[in-house]
């Protein structure tokens, strides 16, 4: 996958020493896709936000980023320590970041994506952004025979059942929100050819809130991926209330033993590259092992 340099550069505002021979040496990532996809591109930045859970710094990331100082939240980075850490870009997104671009202009160029869950996308803008667009090529060579590979054997497991529908459960303290295609785990899904339910594929955004348990019948599926979103004892107790009910017990994933457990940072808070293969490494347990509620 090889980007024109020139469409990036105009629709994503890439410095233009991004063209040059050498790569900028300090680089700040305010959301945590960039801070997954700048480790991914081999690249230490200077600066990183928190994390959102696992703080400061989720585990899969600890032993690349044990030294990089922080410059604060991704809802509200802190622009002095940002300017304190003389970046030579910053990697924002406009999802997040549209109010201080301005601000963040005045201390080194942003490059501004549109979205913090894309995750190829930003691999490849970062590629081209930061001169490391042949490693970005590298990566997302290996993620599409990965994926195609995974999808084969999915496809031998399920045979005639092939694709079976999924739902992706994310289990909060008072409620449960089921992902939809246009989410972040919800692109993975479907790229390895999973179904979705009708509910799913006409709902918009990124998610359903379901406000109580009587309305999982929207999300019945063949195969759930359930996660957690905190490692908090109100979650747990949700989740054990959640698989208790005689409703969850009569659909069809708890019923053919469908239930899969996945990491939550992996699944919705990464929104990088590698949190992207430690789902897959989630979802290769259909074909390796049975499947655990």
């Amino acid at each position: 996958m090889r980007l024109s340099l020139g469409m990036l550069a105009l629709r994503y505002s890439i410095p233009a020493w991004a063209q040059a021979d050498a790569a900028p040496l300090r680089v700040i990532t305010l959301f945590q896709g960039a801070t997954d996809s700048a480790v991914a591109l081999g690249i230490t930045p200077c600066g990183i936000v928190d994390s959102w859970s696992e703080k400061p710094t989720y585990r899969y990331l600890r032993s690349a980023l044990e030294q990089v100082p922080h410059v604060g939240l991704e809802t509200q980075p802190s622009l002095e320590d940002i300017a304190l850490l003389k970046p030579d870009v910053i990697i924002a997104s406009q999802f997040r970041h549209e109010r201080i671009a301005p601000l963040l202009k005045q201390i080194a160029p942003v490059v501004m994506l549109e979205e913090v869950f894309e995750f190829k996308k930003t691999l490849a803008l970062m590629g081209v952004a930061l001169y490391r667009q042949q490693r970005a090529d590298d990566v997302l060579t290996q993620w599409q025979l990965r994926v195609a590979q995974l999808r084969r054997q999915l496809q031998e497991k399920f045979a005639g059942r092939w694709p079976p529908t999924v739902s992706i459960l994310d289990v909060r303290e008072d409620h449960i929100r089921s992902y939809l295609p246009a989410s972040f785990p919800g692109s993975v899904i479907t790229e390895l050819g999973f179904n979705w339910s009708d509910a799913s594929r006409a709902a918009s955004g990124v998610s359903i809130k379901l406000t109580s348990k009587e309305s999982l019948a929207v999300v019945n599926a063949d195969i759930f991926f359930v996660f957690l979103r905190a490692e908090k004892a109100a979650v747990q107790r949700n989740y054990e209330s959640l698989v208790q009910h005689p409703l969850w017990q009569q659909m069809r994933a708890p019923q053919q033993g469908q239930v899969w457990r996945g990491d939550g940072v992996a699944w919705s808070l990464s929104g990088g590259m590698l949190g992207a293969n430690l789902m897959l490494d989630d979802v290769t347990r259909l074909v390796t092992a049975d499947a655990a509620s």
